[in-house]
């Protein structure tokens, strides 16, 4: 027997039996036993828990349950309300129903814009591919949607032309569906709450057979005689309604609309020619010679001349230094004319005639760059006229304005001289033109133009007598018969029309040609002008080319254009 437990019998029989026995005197030494697995708790002896370790385990889940109950009487009694509305909202869904953008025709009712259904759910916008269109149209922006399908751009948006322009009118109005949807998110009923409002329908002013045809005129000129580009637009010279608004080049409405082929778009945005640029309301230009017409009318209005009256063109007028003796600066006309009155002069294009009346010279007043610049302004030269967004003002040399643009230099003669024959820093863009010639065939109406057929007349009484204006038609009409703009006259319409070319670079070596006018001559219906951009001095067919041909398509596809309205 071993030492151990002899000791262990003799201490349980010589104890009392009613001695408390600890229990390391019954467990065996667990040191004894290696076979106990200590991870399983064996040869471990176990101790009641304390009293303290109770009532604080006790007091912690006491509390615990203190704030729990707060935390369900907040939200049930205090918040119930808010939180059962968002769980309704978790069971109905609120969805967009797009509205149906307007349609957008031509003045002769040819669809030219409309929708058709896509994937998403709003439309897609479809353009009709007619060349010209571009900027007459111009494009749209679809609404957008985030990566969780959420539309947070909830509108299509105008970006150019006639969807920029009619933009409220053509987008309706949203409407709103409501879905309800079980625990999958399936829809299990639907309602609509606000049914969706479509756009409106515009009817456009311009004639999209027309607009094509000018445009490809253009456009072929431009290529054949390396013009940069060019533009032509005609309007109504009773309704200022635009018949034609044509800038070339241009860009494809469907393109930029869909944001493909991106090849594509990025070769519009590296395009010098700048095909974004609507050249008819945004492209300023240097009128030329056509700016005498509006010198003409103010020099009868203020009576520095008669229309009778010859002034003598030898081909230049010399003008001396005001602080040099024999020293002279020249301004040259373009041939020398010989006598002429204010109708040769117009026909003819005389830079000497229009030197006199408008800077005087020996013996001739003229009326000077103040008058110059108050009948520019009342025939519409140097501000917007209203029909787009993002026209072009323009400028109308002055004093003011050449002290700010050339560091404080005085105004001289020849600024005059050269600002009264449509050169220096005068710049004007196409609608202008139009706009002002327009007003020279109806007597003095100057025109708000519109883009939109039958919109209400819009238009301003510019103060110059008709018979005035009559003289100057009466120019314009022999310039068209024999004059600088004889390629116009035409057996198909009579035409009253006036050529202008404005010289470009540092020598020269570019020009801009103009034609503006209007037609038929005895009862004037549409007004025009054609710029065609930066051309090579050396070519000699230009606007009143590309408006020739224009008369001769007209007289061919759309002869009622030419006729006279009784």
């Amino acid at each position: 027997m071993s030492r151990q437990i002899r000791t262990f019998l003799r201490r349980l029989l010589g104890k009392s039996k009613n001695r408390e026995i600890n229990p390391d005197e019954i467990f065996l030494d667990s040191s004894n036993l290696p076979e106990f697995d200590r991870d399983q708790f064996e040869g471990r002896l176990e101790h009641p828990i304390p009293k303290k370790t109770q009532s604080l385990v006790l007091f912690v889940f006491g509390g615990l349950l203190v704030l729990f109950l707060i935390q369900i009487a907040d939200l049930e009694v205090r918040q119930g309300a808010a939180f059962a509305s968002l769980s309704e909202g978790n069971r109905l869904r609120n969805s967009i129903i797009f509205a149906e953008r307007g349609v957008l025709y031509d003045r002769n009712g040819l669809e030219l814009v409309w929708n058709e259904a896509g994937e998403d759910a709003h439309a897609l916008r479809v353009y009709r591919q007619m060349d010209g269109l571009g900027q007459v149209l111009g494009y749209v922006g679809y609404p957008l949607k985030d990566t969780s399908g959420v539309y947070y751009q909830k509108e299509y948006r105008g970006k150019g032309g006639a969807e920029l322009l009619f933009n409220d009118r053509l987008e309706g109005s949203n409407g709103i569906k409501i879905q309800e949807v079980d625990a999958l998110q399936e829809v299990t009923s639907e309602s609509i709450t606000r049914p969706a409002e479509d756009g409106e329908n515009i009817t456009l002013s311009v004639d999209a057979r027309l607009n094509q045809a000018l445009y490809r005129l253009i456009r072929d000129r431009a290529g054949e005689s390396g013009f940069v580009g060019g533009a032509g637009v005609v309007i109504d010279v009773e309704s200022g309604e635009v018949v034609i608004l044509a800038s070339y080049p241009e860009y494809a409405p469907q393109v930029l609309t869909d944001g493909e082929p991106h090849d594509l778009i990025d070769a519009y945005v590296r395009d010098p020619r700048k095909p974004f640029l609507n050249r008819v309301v945004s492209g300023l230009y240097t009128p030329g010679s056509i700016a005498k017409l509006i010198v003409a009318s103010g020099a009868l209005m203020e009576g520095v001349i008669t229309p009778e009256k010859k002034i003598l063109s030898t081909g230049s007028i010399r003008v001396p230094h005001p602080y040099l003796e024999d020293v002279y600066s020249t301004f040259v006309d373009w041939k020398a004319h010989g006598w002429v009155d204010m109708r040769e002069a117009i026909a003819y294009s005389s830079n000497v005639y229009f030197y006199e009346v408008g800077g005087g010279f020996e013996d001739q007043p003229g009326i000077g760059i103040d008058a110059i610049n108050t009948y520019a302004h009342l025939f519409g030269f140097g501000k917007s006229t209203g029909v787009f967004f993002g026209e072009a003002g323009g400028v109308i040399p002055n004093p003011e304005w050449k002290a700010e643009t050339f560091n404080g230099d005085e105004w001289r003669i020849g600024d005059t001289y050269n600002t009264a024959i449509g050169q220096y820093g005068f710049q004007v863009t196409p609608i202008q033109v139009a706009r002002a010639v327009a007003a020279i065939a109806n007597n003095g109406k100057l025109l708000t133009p519109s883009l939109e057929k039958g919109a209400p007349v819009k238009f301003e009484t510019i103060p110059i007598d008709e018979e005035y204006l009559q003289v100057v038609r009466e120019g314009m009409h022999l310039g068209a018969e024999e004059g600088s703009a004889r390629a116009l006259n035409t057996p198909y319409v009579s035409i009253a029309a006036k050529t202008g070319t404005a010289q470009l670079g540092v020598r020269k070596e570019f020009v801009n040609s103009w034609v503006a006018g209007f037609f038929p001559y005895e009862k004037p219906r549409y007004a025009f002008a054609i710029i065609m951009e930066r051309g090579p001095v050396s070519n000699l067919v230009g606007a009143s080319a590309v408006m020739r041909s224009f008369i001769e398509w007209l007289h061919r596809e759309a002869p009622e254009y030419l006729e006279s309205v009784n």
